[in-house]
């Protein structure tokens, strides 16, 4: 198959949920904080490994050592309820993916979204599949193992998400269309009723963001098939994925709070780099009841996709962005320039 092809098949997959805004919240959105001077507010979809720099600069006072204080830090469930927890200003600081920037920078003036940190430069969604799975292993052409799962019963967090983006992409790239030629499984995003909904037979495979692949091989319920981060979907490898963005009107309003934020995370990025058996630790806070060896496994992947600095940079944007281009999903990406906070 093409580049080309493979490409725009890919970038079909990146449709993640777009910003739907309601009327109330597009009505009145004014892009102006809510908070007062030295708070922030930080919404983010959930509690996965992409946000995982955050919960460490929490728990180690770097936000506090900065002056900062945390104020609401809602877990909103999409990106698309994030972006618009940022249009009304309840929240100053979005984490999310970059999916979520680029549809908020479409539904906004110019130049007003902005991309402060980049969290994940790999796509961190694996497919996931059962013991009684009897396809090819993970050693086979990527076609032979997508191949595998036409007509099976996938679980993915929930439409419009990252989990069925990915899917959607592998199954374009053999000339199959997720929704009909699959059984898409709508399964929330808690690791319990994925980790529960293979073990019973419920469906024959997940699309499920890490750690849900680790925990999987773990306990024995199933292995991973596919996985982006490990470099088996190559026109994905370095993709920017989670950042925290916001918009321009917030972050000139809390300019001090947001150099404080960025200092912080770079602290807590830099510990995700540094000694292994406290970054054990925490992830083991972070990720509670999570199976030993899955933190054992997860360690050295974050340490590889997770970038030493939150500083957005060049060459993982324009690898995203040219995905989100050339498939016709978003008519127009801001340039790098544009949107760097």
């Amino acid at each position: 198959m093409g580049k080309h092809i493979e490409r725009r098949a890919l970038l079909k997959s990146f449709a993640a949920a777009p910003v739907l805004l309601s009327p109330l919240a597009a009505g009145c959105a004014k892009h102006g904080s809510t908070t007062k001077a030295g708070t922030l507010n930080i919404g983010q979809i959930s509690n996965s490994v992409a946000f995982f720099p955050l919960f460490v600069a929490e728990e180690k006072g770097y936000f506090k050592d900065e002056g900062i204080k945390l104020g609401d830090r809602p877990r909103l469930g999409t990106g698309a309820k994030v972006a618009a927890a940022l249009k009304s200003g309840s929240i100053d600081l979005g984490a999310g993916v970059l999916t979520d920037a680029f549809n908020l920078a479409e539904s906004s003036e110019p130049g007003e979204t902005r991309v402060l940190s980049s969290l994940v430069t790999e796509y961190y969604v694996d497919i996931v599949v059962g013991k009684s799975f009897t396809g090819p292993g993970d050693r086979a052409s990527l076609e032979e193992r997508t191949r595998a799962l036409v007509g099976k019963k996938i679980g993915i967090t929930g439409p419009g998400s990252g989990t069925e983006a990915l899917v959607s992409h592998l199954f374009d790239r053999i000339g199959k269309k997720a929704k009909t030629d699959a059984t898409l499984v709508n399964l929330g995003s808690a690791a319990t009723s994925a980790i529960g909904a293979l073990k019973s037979g419920r469906v024959d495979a997940l699309s499920f963001f890490q750690p849900i692949g680790q925990q999987a091989e773990a306990d024995g319920s199933g292995r991973i098939l596919i996985s982006p981060a490990r470099g088996d979907v190559k026109d994905m490898a370095g993709a920017l994925h989670g950042v925290v963005f916001s918009t321009q009107k917030l972050l000139k309003k809390k300019s001090k709070e947001v150099k404080g934020f960025q200092s912080a995370i770079k602290r807590a990025q830099q510990d995700v780099q540094g000694d292994p058996g406290k970054v054990r630790e925490l992830l083991e806070k972070y990720l509670k009841d999570s199976d030993p060896k899955a933190l054992d496994a997860l360690v050295p992947i974050l340490r590889r996709e997770m970038p030493q600095s939150p500083e957005l940079k060049k060459e993982p944007y324009e690898v995203a962005r040219q995905f989100h281009e050339d498939s016709g999903l978003v008519k127009k990406t801001p340039e790098f320039g544009e949107i760097k906070a």
